[in-house]
């Protein structure tokens, strides 16, 4: 082992051997000069520092030896003890407590005066929703299979989750806060969207309510509303009553960051069903700007002509002008994309101001056969489900049976009984109009290219979502109580904020399923003298020791070195 400096910070790192090569890995790190002399009540950091190598060597000489167990083959294992404890619970712990949700904890308990451990249970069930996602029965029993026993009861954590419910704004406003000490946020652009979660029940109550459900589901739902950043980290959270209208969630929910964050210059970049009237001329002041798709569909004849007129395109850092319709369609072309940009005129009755929005309409040829492929594939359904009519009526604008059209007759002019079905070239060929064209509404003033970027990214606030419902299973919802359901998404809410740290600090180079999948399989066996890994060592694991800073994967760790680990993680 040897002291070693990166900035202003020291650190003792020793020498390791990985596949046949030499590597390094940091062993503890020690800080500033400054730091060390404070802490330690010394003069001379230096010579603290090697003085604390030296300690640290020798314990080492102690510790590598071979370890030989004793095993016999006619011995059976103790009755009803656990052998194997997952310890990737431990990567996101440490950014559990980088988050400084135990001292979240610590003031909510001090508020409400109760005895359990509440840090020890929203901890378990956050670690729980992302490695062994079920229900808050389980998570007791989940929470035994972690190397950290559970420091609290099964009963408690229904007591503790109608308390995580009363705090839940303190608990989103102090994350955000304590989240700028781990990564950059960047706040100044915003994406919002909602989505709903079903429950298994047929009655309504409370916030469950029948809606419409995004996953068309015959189920009382309720909506969640998500705020994120421009880097993709969640910022705050609502839940609604399933039947209310999505649109008018937003104002509310940047009241709040107003608010509670602090923040007030910001853009927020919405998709169509959010984009009302009401909620643009909102973000029309203050400070606060707004992009919103905009459906080429439901603009005025005019507006709708002028998006679709072929001619006037533009292209970033060109200054010629371009017919889309004179664009080979080939591979340097494939990613292009096209721009224009028209001011329209408004104005604000409420405010007696003028309200004047800037229309971008882009097109790509890349976009254009995407969606030629996807209505080819819902055209040959549609040809295939010809043949039987009896679910050809049943259908949504997004069905492939809107590309049937069905014809009443008679042979003599009476009540028609008759049914005929073909395929309308009429819709077909309405919708190709609009193949390859994207529009948005912004009142912000700059590079047209650039706005079309900002709105782009929004796709990453929908895969948050389908991440909390597949990866994290979020839903059926199965609990009844209004607070305690306000609860399940506040730990789904820190779940997904604590695993999109983790990416981010692993530069997203794995996807979700694979990293989940990872750490819900690092378990280590317990054979007395300490513990060996029953996982397979790959370029993730490795991947996640090395940003750590800390190792699971030696043939064996004592067990005194495996709590020395585990108090690491919580540093």
């Amino acid at each position: 082992m040897r002291i070693t400096k990166s900035g202003k910070n020291h650190y003792i790192i020793r020498s390791i051997k990985r596949d046949g090569k030499r590597s390094s890995e940091v062993v503890e790190r020690l800080g500033t000069d400054e730091e060390i002399m404070l802490a330690h009540n010394c003069t001379d950091a230096r010579s603290w520092m090697e003085q604390r190598l030296k300690e640290l060597n020798e314990e080492e000489k102690k510790q590598v030896t071979k370890v030989l167990v004793p095993f016999e083959s006619k011995t059976l294992i103790p009755l009803d003890e656990r052998k194997s404890f997952n310890v990737g619970y431990l990567f996101l712990q440490q950014i559990y407590y980088d988050l400084y949700l135990p001292n979240i904890c610590e003031q909510i308990s001090k508020k409400h005066g109760f005895q359990y451990d509440l840090n020890n249970i929203l901890s378990r069930l956050i670690y729980g929703r992302i490695l062994f996602p079920s229900s808050k029965l389980s998570c007791f029993e989940q929470a035994r299979s972690l190397m950290e026993k559970p420091e609290f009861e099964a009963h408690q954590i229904y007591r503790a989750l109608s308390v995580i419910a009363d705090e839940s704004d303190y608990i989103q406003s102090k994350l955000y806060e304590y989240s700028k000490r781990v990564l950059k946020r960047q706040t100044g652009i915003l994406y919002y969207d909602c989505t709903n979660f079903f429950f298994e029940i047929e009655e309504e109550s409370g916030l469950k309510k029948y809606g419409k459900s995004k996953e068309h589901r015959p189920n009382p739902i309720v909506q969640m509303g998500l705020f994120m950043d421009k880097t993709g980290i969640p910022l705050a959270f609502c839940i609604n009553d399933g039947n209310k209208n999505e649109q008018t969630s937003l104002i509310p929910m940047e009241e709040q960051l107003i608010k509670d964050f602090s923040l007030s210059r910001f853009v927020v970049c919405t998709d169509a069903g959010l984009s009302s009237e009401t909620n643009r001329m909102f973000n029309n002041f203050g400070g606060r700007c707004f992009i919103t798709t905009q459906s080429i569909k439901k603009l005025k004849k005019e507006l709708k002509d002028w998006c679709l007129d072929p001619t006037g395109w533009r292209l970033k850092g060109s200054t010629e002008k371009f017919d889309i319709r004179e664009i080979e369609d080939n591979e340097d072309n494939l990613n292009l994309i096209f721009y224009k940009e028209k001011w329209v005129e408004g104005y604000d009755d409420e405010r007696e101001i003028e309200f004047n929005q800037n229309l971008i309409v882009t097109y790509s040829i890349k976009y254009r056969n995407y969606l030629r492929k996807v209505r080819k594939n819902q055209i040959d359904h549609a040809i295939r489900a010809l043949s039987n009519s009896d679910k050809i009526d049943k259908r949504n604008q997004n069905d492939y049976r809107r590309f049937i059209k069905k014809t009443s007759f008679t042979n003599d002019g009476e009540i028609a009984e008759k049914k005929s079905y073909e395929i309308d070239d009429d819709v077909i060929s309405e919708e190709e109009k609009y193949d390859g064209f994207y529009a948005v509404f912004t009142n912000l003033e700059d590079d047209a290219s650039e706005i079309a970027k900002i709105n782009h990214d929004r796709w990453e606030i929908e895969e948050s979502f389908r991440i909390m419902k597949t990866e994290f299973k979020s839903r059926p919802v199965y609990l009844q109580r209004d607070d305690r359901i306000k609860a399940h998404f506040l730990t789904c809410f820190i779940s997904l904020l604590i695993y999109r740290i983790l990416e981010k600090k692993l530069d997203d180079k794995y996807t979700c399923e694979t990293l989940i999948n990872t750490l819900s399989s690092m378990n280590m066996i317990d054979i007395h003298e300490g513990y060996i890994p029953a996982y397979t060592r790959t370029k993730i694991t490795d991947a996640l020791h090395e940003n750590a800073g800390f190792r699971t994967d030696y043939e064996i760790i004592r067990k005194r070195e495996m709590r020395g680990i585990c108090r690491r993680s919580k540093e």
